[in-house]
Protein backbone atom coordinates (compact mmCIF):
# COMPACT_ATOMS: atom_id res chain seq x y z
CA UNK A 1 0.00 0.00 0.00
CA UNK A 2 1.24 3.37 -1.07
CA UNK A 3 2.15 5.35 2.34
CA UNK A 4 -0.88 8.43 2.70
CA UNK A 5 0.62 11.94 2.99
CA UNK A 6 -0.96 14.82 4.49
CA UNK A 7 0.33 18.17 3.30
CA UNK A 8 3.63 18.95 5.81
CA UNK A 9 1.67 21.83 6.81
CA UNK A 10 -1.92 20.52 7.97
CA UNK A 11 -2.23 22.44 11.17
CA UNK A 12 -2.04 25.75 9.69
CA UNK A 13 -4.05 24.61 6.40
CA UNK A 14 -7.03 23.20 8.21
CA UNK A 15 -6.94 26.50 10.55
CA UNK A 16 -6.85 28.59 7.73
CA UNK A 17 -9.36 26.77 5.49
CA UNK A 18 -11.40 26.89 8.76
CA UNK A 19 -10.98 30.74 9.02
CA UNK A 20 -11.95 31.78 5.88
CA UNK A 21 -15.00 29.31 5.30
CA UNK A 22 -16.51 30.82 9.08
CA UNK A 23 -16.02 34.47 7.26
CA UNK A 24 -17.21 33.40 4.50
CA UNK A 25 -20.64 31.77 5.90
CA UNK A 26 -19.41 28.55 4.56
CA UNK A 27 -19.09 26.75 8.08
CA UNK A 28 -21.60 26.77 11.04
CA UNK A 29 -19.85 26.96 14.68
CA UNK A 30 -21.55 26.63 17.97
CA UNK A 31 -19.66 28.17 20.87
CA UNK A 32 -20.32 26.20 24.27
CA UNK A 33 -20.35 26.56 27.69
CA UNK A 34 -18.66 24.05 29.86
CA UNK A 35 -18.04 22.35 32.97
CA UNK A 36 -16.53 19.78 34.11
CA UNK A 37 -17.94 16.63 35.90
CA UNK A 38 -16.73 13.55 38.07
CA UNK A 39 -16.87 10.49 36.16
CA UNK A 40 -15.39 7.53 38.49
CA UNK A 41 -12.98 10.04 39.32
CA UNK A 42 -12.09 10.72 35.54
CA UNK A 43 -12.54 14.69 34.49
CA UNK A 44 -15.42 14.70 31.89
CA UNK A 45 -16.66 17.55 29.99
CA UNK A 46 -20.31 18.47 29.53
CA UNK A 47 -21.20 21.50 26.95
CA UNK A 48 -24.52 22.75 26.06
CA UNK A 49 -24.66 24.71 22.68
CA UNK A 50 -28.47 26.79 22.53
CA UNK A 51 -27.93 27.56 19.17
CA UNK A 52 -27.22 24.02 18.10
CA UNK A 53 -30.96 23.49 18.53
CA UNK A 54 -31.65 25.39 15.55
CA UNK A 55 -28.95 23.74 13.20
CA UNK A 56 -30.18 24.15 9.36
CA UNK A 57 -31.30 21.41 7.66
CA UNK A 58 -29.31 20.09 4.25
CA UNK A 59 -30.58 21.73 1.19
CA UNK A 60 -32.59 18.77 -0.26
CA UNK A 61 -31.59 17.43 -3.82
CA UNK A 62 -32.50 18.01 -7.15
CA UNK A 63 -35.39 16.63 -8.68
CA UNK A 64 -33.82 13.71 -10.48
CA UNK A 65 -35.30 11.41 -13.16
CA UNK A 66 -32.90 8.24 -11.94
CA UNK A 67 -33.59 7.93 -7.84
CA UNK A 68 -30.29 7.29 -6.09
CA UNK A 69 -28.87 3.67 -4.97
CA UNK A 70 -31.14 2.50 -1.60
CA UNK A 71 -27.48 2.33 0.02
CA UNK A 72 -26.58 6.01 -1.07
CA UNK A 73 -27.75 8.85 0.84
CA UNK A 74 -29.74 12.18 -1.06
CA UNK A 75 -28.08 14.10 -0.18
CA UNK A 76 -24.10 13.79 0.53
CA UNK A 77 -21.87 16.14 2.11
CA UNK A 78 -18.81 14.25 1.21
CA UNK A 79 -19.63 13.35 -2.77
CA UNK A 80 -18.34 16.18 -4.59
CA UNK A 81 -17.10 18.22 -1.39
CA UNK A 82 -17.78 22.52 -1.26
CA UNK A 83 -14.53 23.73 -2.33
CA UNK A 84 -14.91 26.33 0.55
CA UNK A 85 -14.58 22.88 2.88
CA UNK A 86 -12.57 20.93 1.53
CA UNK A 87 -8.78 20.94 2.85
CA UNK A 88 -7.00 18.90 0.81
CA UNK A 89 -6.91 16.15 -1.17
CA UNK A 90 -5.26 12.65 0.17
CA UNK A 91 -4.48 10.91 -2.91
CA UNK A 92 -5.68 8.23 -3.72
CA UNK A 93 -8.76 7.46 -1.18
CA UNK A 94 -9.22 9.72 0.64
CA UNK A 95 -9.97 13.72 1.40
CA UNK A 96 -9.97 16.09 3.96
CA UNK A 97 -13.20 17.88 4.88
CA UNK A 98 -14.15 20.90 7.23
CA UNK A 99 -17.28 19.74 9.29
CA UNK A 100 -19.60 22.12 7.98
CA UNK A 101 -21.64 22.34 11.91
CA UNK A 102 -18.34 22.45 14.60
CA UNK A 103 -18.69 23.02 18.29
CA UNK A 104 -15.17 22.65 18.28
CA UNK A 105 -13.02 24.84 15.96
CA UNK A 106 -11.17 23.48 12.97
CA UNK A 107 -13.03 20.16 13.64
CA UNK A 108 -12.38 18.23 10.59
CA UNK A 109 -13.42 14.95 8.83
CA UNK A 110 -11.37 12.31 6.81
CA UNK A 111 -13.84 10.88 4.09
CA UNK A 112 -13.29 8.57 1.43
CA UNK A 113 -13.38 10.07 -2.33
CA UNK A 114 -15.47 7.14 -3.42
CA UNK A 115 -18.66 6.33 -1.65
CA UNK A 116 -18.22 3.14 1.17
CA UNK A 117 -20.46 2.65 3.66
CA UNK A 118 -19.82 3.93 7.07
CA UNK A 119 -21.27 0.37 8.67
CA UNK A 120 -18.96 -1.69 6.76
CA UNK A 121 -15.71 -2.46 8.55
CA UNK A 122 -12.90 -0.25 8.16
CA UNK A 123 -10.00 -1.15 5.87
CA UNK A 124 -5.95 -0.12 5.95
CA UNK A 125 -6.09 2.80 3.96
CA UNK A 126 -8.65 4.28 6.34
CA UNK A 127 -6.71 3.75 9.13
CA UNK A 128 -3.13 4.81 7.74
CA UNK A 129 -4.73 7.76 6.33
CA UNK A 130 -6.21 9.04 9.71
CA UNK A 131 -2.57 8.32 12.03
CA UNK A 132 -0.80 10.00 8.90
CA UNK A 133 -2.94 13.22 9.98
CA UNK A 134 -1.86 12.56 13.75
CA UNK A 135 1.28 12.19 13.15
CA UNK A 136 1.14 15.52 10.83
CA UNK A 137 -0.19 17.25 13.96
CA UNK A 138 2.56 16.11 16.14
CA UNK A 139 5.02 16.99 14.00
CA UNK A 140 4.01 20.67 14.66
CA UNK A 141 3.66 19.75 18.26
CA UNK A 142 0.24 19.57 18.35
CA UNK A 143 -2.54 16.30 19.29
CA UNK A 144 -5.35 15.15 17.27
CA UNK A 145 -8.18 12.84 18.66
CA UNK A 146 -9.73 10.69 15.80
CA UNK A 147 -13.31 8.84 15.79
CA UNK A 148 -15.51 6.69 14.02
CA UNK A 149 -19.35 5.99 14.80
CA UNK A 150 -20.56 3.17 13.09
CA UNK A 151 -24.12 1.93 13.25
CA UNK A 152 -27.45 3.04 14.53
CA UNK A 153 -26.53 3.66 18.42
CA UNK A 154 -22.68 5.12 17.66
CA UNK A 155 -24.21 8.45 17.22
CA UNK A 156 -23.61 8.05 13.28
CA UNK A 157 -25.49 10.79 11.12
CA UNK A 158 -24.07 10.04 7.68
CA UNK A 159 -24.00 6.63 5.62
CA UNK A 160 -20.73 8.16 3.52
CA UNK A 161 -17.52 6.18 5.54
CA UNK A 162 -16.31 9.07 7.39
CA UNK A 163 -13.59 9.57 10.45
CA UNK A 164 -13.54 12.63 12.55
CA UNK A 165 -10.55 14.38 14.17
CA UNK A 166 -10.55 17.66 16.77
CA UNK A 167 -7.48 19.06 17.93
CA UNK A 168 -7.32 18.34 21.46
CA UNK A 169 -6.06 21.57 22.39
CA UNK A 170 -9.17 23.64 20.94
CA UNK A 171 -11.32 20.84 22.88
CA UNK A 172 -9.98 22.32 26.01
CA UNK A 173 -11.12 25.71 24.78
CA UNK A 174 -13.18 27.32 27.83
CA UNK A 175 -11.82 25.04 30.73
CA UNK A 176 -9.51 27.87 31.94
CA UNK A 177 -9.77 27.76 35.69
CA UNK A 178 -11.59 24.65 35.74
CA UNK A 179 -8.84 21.74 36.41
CA UNK A 180 -7.25 19.50 34.48
CA UNK A 181 -8.72 17.54 31.36
CA UNK A 182 -7.19 14.97 29.24
CA UNK A 183 -8.65 12.68 26.42
CA UNK A 184 -9.68 9.61 28.14
CA UNK A 185 -8.74 7.04 25.21
CA UNK A 186 -5.16 8.16 26.00
CA UNK A 187 -5.61 7.53 29.39
CA UNK A 188 -6.61 3.59 29.07
CA UNK A 189 -3.16 2.16 28.66
CA UNK A 190 -0.45 2.56 31.38
CA UNK A 191 -0.14 2.27 34.89
CA UNK A 192 -2.74 4.42 35.92
CA UNK A 193 -6.45 2.52 36.29
CA UNK A 194 -9.45 4.59 34.58
CA UNK A 195 -12.62 2.52 35.07
CA UNK A 196 -15.05 3.85 33.16
CA UNK A 197 -19.30 3.44 33.43
CA UNK A 198 -18.98 1.32 30.48
CA UNK A 199 -16.41 -1.46 28.81
CA UNK A 200 -13.62 -0.59 26.34
CA UNK A 201 -11.25 -2.70 24.54
CA UNK A 202 -7.83 -1.18 24.18
CA UNK A 203 -4.30 -2.00 22.59
CA UNK A 204 -1.22 0.39 22.04
CA UNK A 205 0.15 1.56 18.40
CA UNK A 206 3.12 3.56 18.00
CA UNK A 207 4.49 5.10 14.60
CA UNK A 208 6.02 2.22 12.76
CA UNK A 209 2.86 0.53 12.04
CA UNK A 210 1.57 0.51 8.59
CA UNK A 211 -2.31 0.40 7.35
CA UNK A 212 -2.08 -3.42 7.99
CA UNK A 213 -0.78 -3.71 11.27
CA UNK A 214 -3.20 -0.74 12.56
CA UNK A 215 -5.60 -2.65 11.01
CA UNK A 216 -4.91 -5.94 12.40
CA UNK A 217 -5.14 -3.79 16.27
CA UNK A 218 -8.80 -2.71 15.22
CA UNK A 219 -9.90 -6.11 14.35
CA UNK A 220 -8.26 -7.57 17.22
CA UNK A 221 -10.11 -4.87 19.27
CA UNK A 222 -13.64 -5.37 17.16
CA UNK A 223 -13.61 -8.81 18.01
CA UNK A 224 -13.49 -8.57 21.52
CA UNK A 225 -16.56 -5.99 21.60
CA UNK A 226 -18.28 -8.29 19.46
CA UNK A 227 -17.89 -11.00 21.82
CA UNK A 228 -18.86 -8.62 25.06
CA UNK A 229 -22.17 -8.21 23.21
CA UNK A 230 -22.18 -11.96 22.50
CA UNK A 231 -22.03 -11.92 18.97
CA UNK A 232 -19.65 -13.98 16.51
CA UNK A 233 -17.05 -11.15 15.32
CA UNK A 234 -14.84 -13.30 12.92
CA UNK A 235 -15.77 -11.85 9.53
CA UNK A 236 -13.17 -9.26 8.53
CA UNK A 237 -14.61 -7.45 5.69
CA UNK A 238 -18.03 -5.90 4.58
CA UNK A 239 -20.88 -5.26 7.29
CA UNK A 240 -20.04 -5.01 10.70
CA UNK A 241 -22.15 -7.11 13.21
CA UNK A 242 -22.63 -4.93 16.18
CA UNK A 243 -22.35 -0.64 16.47
CA UNK A 244 -19.48 0.60 18.14
CA UNK A 245 -17.59 3.59 18.16
CA UNK A 246 -13.84 3.36 17.47
CA UNK A 247 -10.93 6.49 18.98
CA UNK A 248 -7.52 6.32 17.58
CA UNK A 249 -4.72 8.81 19.53
CA UNK A 250 -1.16 8.74 18.27
CA UNK A 251 -0.54 6.02 21.16
CA UNK A 252 -4.19 4.10 21.23
CA UNK A 253 -6.92 2.68 19.20
CA UNK A 254 -10.47 2.05 21.66
CA UNK A 255 -13.15 0.60 20.31
CA UNK A 256 -17.06 0.25 22.67
CA UNK A 257 -19.30 -1.34 21.96
CA UNK A 258 -22.89 0.28 21.66
CA UNK A 259 -26.24 -0.76 22.94
CA UNK A 260 -28.11 2.45 22.77
CA UNK A 261 -27.45 6.01 21.46
CA UNK A 262 -28.32 8.04 24.86
CA UNK A 263 -31.08 7.74 27.88
CA UNK A 264 -33.71 10.10 29.33
CA UNK A 265 -32.43 13.17 31.34
CA UNK A 266 -34.57 14.23 33.99
CA UNK A 267 -35.51 16.94 36.30
CA UNK A 268 -37.70 17.04 39.44
CA UNK A 269 -39.20 13.59 37.99
CA UNK A 270 -39.88 14.52 34.84
CA UNK A 271 -38.31 13.27 31.56
CA UNK A 272 -36.76 17.15 30.01
CA UNK A 273 -34.80 15.53 27.17
CA UNK A 274 -32.20 13.20 25.51
CA UNK A 275 -28.52 12.59 26.27
CA UNK A 276 -27.07 11.39 23.11
CA UNK A 277 -23.72 10.13 22.64
CA UNK A 278 -21.10 9.71 19.43
CA UNK A 279 -17.44 8.69 19.73
CA UNK A 280 -16.73 11.98 21.29
CA UNK A 281 -17.51 9.78 24.72
CA UNK A 282 -14.19 8.36 23.92
CA UNK A 283 -12.24 11.64 24.74
CA UNK A 284 -14.81 12.01 27.75
CA UNK A 285 -17.53 14.83 26.45
CA UNK A 286 -20.81 15.04 26.21
CA UNK A 287 -23.37 17.59 24.12
CA UNK A 288 -26.60 19.03 25.24
CA UNK A 289 -28.93 21.41 23.52
CA UNK A 290 -31.00 22.72 26.45
CA UNK A 291 -30.62 25.07 29.27
CA UNK A 292 -33.36 21.94 31.02
CA UNK A 293 -30.97 19.06 30.31
CA UNK A 294 -27.88 21.45 31.32
CA UNK A 295 -29.17 22.48 34.25
CA UNK A 296 -30.63 18.42 35.17
CA UNK A 297 -26.99 17.27 34.55
CA UNK A 298 -24.84 19.66 36.35
CA UNK A 299 -27.07 19.46 39.30
CA UNK A 300 -26.93 15.80 39.47
CA UNK A 301 -24.28 14.22 37.72
CA UNK A 302 -25.04 10.48 38.43
CA UNK A 303 -27.05 11.08 35.64
CA UNK A 304 -24.35 11.06 33.53
CA UNK A 305 -22.94 7.87 34.85
CA UNK A 306 -26.24 6.28 34.22
CA UNK A 307 -26.82 6.77 30.34
CA UNK A 308 -22.99 6.26 30.43
CA UNK A 309 -23.94 2.54 31.77
CA UNK A 310 -26.85 2.18 29.39
CA UNK A 311 -25.11 3.21 26.19
CA UNK A 312 -22.64 0.11 26.21
CA UNK A 313 -21.58 -2.85 28.13
CA UNK A 314 -21.89 -1.64 31.59
CA UNK A 315 -18.16 -2.50 33.29
CA UNK A 316 -19.62 -4.52 36.45
CA UNK A 317 -21.16 -6.49 33.51
CA UNK A 318 -20.04 -10.12 33.67
CA UNK A 319 -22.55 -11.88 31.50
CA UNK A 320 -22.11 -10.95 27.71
CA UNK A 321 -25.33 -8.81 26.76
CA UNK A 322 -26.74 -9.83 23.53
CA UNK A 323 -28.29 -8.43 21.05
Amino acid sequence: MTPIKPPPNLPELVKTTFSKALAAGDVNFYPTQVTLLNINSVPFQLRFSPSLANKPKPPAPPPSSTPPAADRPRFNPFDNPSPALLVASLPPSHNLILNKFAIVPEHFILATKAFKPQTHLLEADDLAATYACIEAYRADGKELFAFFNSGEHSGASQPHRHLQLLEVERMREGLEGQGGWEVVAGRLVGEEEVVLPFRTFVEGIHGDMDGEALRGVYLRLYRRACEALGVDGVREEGEARICYNMAMTREVVVVMPRVAEGAEVRSAGEVVGKLALNGTVLAGTALVKSQAEWDALRNDPEQVIEVLKRIGVPTESEPALRL
